[in-house]
């Protein structure tokens, strides 16, 4: 104990350490949506360059502490079988300045329009399906702290061009003609909407008689298809 204390104690005197530090980069986007004014919103998004792995992590706190890289990945595996424990236990887990951790549920695969009583839904028929997580705001507060943000020369202002409802439906349509069916994800790629916008302008053209467009399935198996005649 005494020499995991002294470790620990080690780690946090030289963890954060001032290094040479780089540049965040980030761009600003623009999408279709509009805000309660009417306006595009526009937002910013940071350009991520490479990924940090396990293997980084463990040499970073390896070299600030007296842990060898083996030790450090061997205390991160059993932190990621903890957090599986608890999870599945049904329990959320909040590492105090990480944040905390919890299971989502979901359907399994057939068995979203298997049974329209929810009463009937059984354990067979639901899965962990992810694991959500909430930052705490001391990760937040300690992030700001190291980034020094640039806005990337390289890169448009915006990244989506406007498109009336009129061209987002012609769109919709020249896909429809070359493929069997179109999903709201591949919507939202066609024309820049958000998911949420997207779901109801495509709600929209399904109605709208004259569209071209229908659809076929329910649930999450719904896609939109070229309507004969």
């Amino acid at each position: 104990m005494s020499r995991l204390f002294c470790n620990f104690v080690r780690c946090k005197d030289n963890l954060f350490s001032k290094e040479e530090t780089n540049m965040a980069k980030y761009v600003m986007y623009q999408t279709n949506d509009l805000n309660e004014n009417g306006k595009p919103i526009v937002y910013p998004r940071m350009m991520l360059e490479g990924k940090s792995t396990t293997e980084h992590m463990a040499e970073f706190i390896s070299e600030a502490s007296s842990f060898t890289t083996g030790e450090v990945k061997g205390i991160l595996e059993m932190m990621s079988r903890f957090l599986a424990q608890e999870m599945g236990n049904g329990r959320s887990v909040k590492l105090d300045g990480i944040g905390v951790f919890s299971p989502s549920l979901g359907l399994a695969k057939g068995k979203e329009e298997d049974e329209v009583d929810l009463a009937r839904r059984n354990a067979r028929s639901v899965r962990i399906k992810g694991v959500n997580f909430r930052a705490d705001t001391e990760l937040i507060r300690k992030t700001e702290s190291a980034c020094t943000l640039e806005r990337a020369q390289d890169k448009p202002d915006y990244s989506s061009v406007h498109l009336s409802a009129e061209e987002r439906l012609a769109k919709a349509q020249a896909f429809l003609e070359e493929h069997p069916f179109m999903t709201v994800s591949d919507y939202c790629q066609l024309t820049g909407l958000g998911r949420s916008t997207a779901c109801v302008e495509l709600r929209r053209w399904k109605e709208q008689t004259d569209s071209g467009i229908t659809v076929a399935g329910r649930g999450s198996h719904r896609v939109y298809i070229k309507k004969n005649g």
